[in-house]
């Protein structure tokens, strides 16, 4: 099996083509977004020395990378070459290839775990990636995932969404992907894992607090400019006057996180486990 084998659809393509373009920039915009994310949803996912661990979705190895620190023998997987290309000139010593989520190279029964650090916000069908997941964890296995929460607990977040309704043209026609906050519902999360195969009553679902400084309250929008697909596909195809627009307007949202480091923007993200089977004990 392999990524010619999976039938594409329009967001797939849009998902793919936007991180193959993003990748570049990604660690220059994005890295200390997610790193406070890290830890616990390794915890959560039960990972630890000589666990065999799937990093899907895995950008630049940052979660390979945390997991390989405390001894787990990750391998990342990543739909977007030039991803894999950065996170093995990041991690040389690590294991990663290209691979697609809903169609994975391995065998089945192949993993003690398998992590998704805000990967799931960008498949073009969760419910089969799922399948696969469950398709390649040990029956002892679990799989674990973050998604942002909504933008009334992510100022960031709301400052971009609410500049972008005040100033955009949204109108324009862009592929339609799966509800972004789907899986801010534990109730959500519990119907697709159980779909999937997993058992319900061994899903957690909790929240994360962190701040992520950035230098200054244009940082956001340069982001989800030059580093992002859904929002940069949208940014895109602004007018020059529209963008200027966008632009001011987050930076004003932004204005009152200001620090003597930088901008302290605070962001809520959950965390999802779930396993294949009951705890033994």
């Amino acid at each position: 099996m392999g990524m010619k084998d999976v039938e594409h659809d329009d967001f797939w393509h849009l998902e793919h083509d936007g991180w193959e373009k993003a990748a570049r920039n990604y660690e220059r915009c994005w890295t200390d977004h997610s790193f406070p994310f890290i830890p616990p949803l390794l915890q959560a996912t039960d990972v630890s020395a000589g666990t065999r661990l799937l990093d899907l979705a895995c950008g630049p190895g940052y979660v390979s990378e945390q997991a390989g620190s405390v001894g787990a023998n990750p391998v990342g997987v990543d739909f977007s070459r030039h991803m894999i290309q950065a996170a093995k000139r990041r991690n040389p010593r690590l294991d990663f290839c290209e691979a697609d989520a809903h169609q994975l190279p391995f065998q089945s029964r192949s993993f003690d775990a398998v992590t998704m650090n805000f990967g799931v916000l960008h498949l073009s069908h969760p419910e089969s990636a799922f399948a696969e997941i469950f398709r390649v964890l040990r029956p002892t296995g679990r799989f674990g995932f973050t998604v942002w929460a909504k933008p009334d607990q992510n100022p960031g977040n709301r400052a971009m969404s609410e500049a972008i309704e005040d100033h955009a043209d949204t109108s324009l026609e862009l592929p339609a992907g799966p509800p972004y906050f789907r899986f801010c519902d534990v109730q959500e999360c519990l119907r697709v894992t159980r779909e999937a195969g997993f058992v319900p009553s061994t899903l957690t679902f909790t929240t994360t607090l962190a701040d992520w400084t950035v230098p200054s309250a244009d940082a956001l929008f340069e982001a989800e400019r030059d580093a992002g697909v859904r929002t940069a596909a949208l940014l895109a195809r602004q007018s020059a006057e529209r963008l200027a627009g966008i632009r001011t307007a987050t930076r004003e949202a932004l204005e009152s996180f200001a620090t003597e480091e930088g901008y302290a923007i605070p962001l809520a993200a959950h965390i999802v486990s779930v396993g294949v089977r009951e705890s033994s004990e």
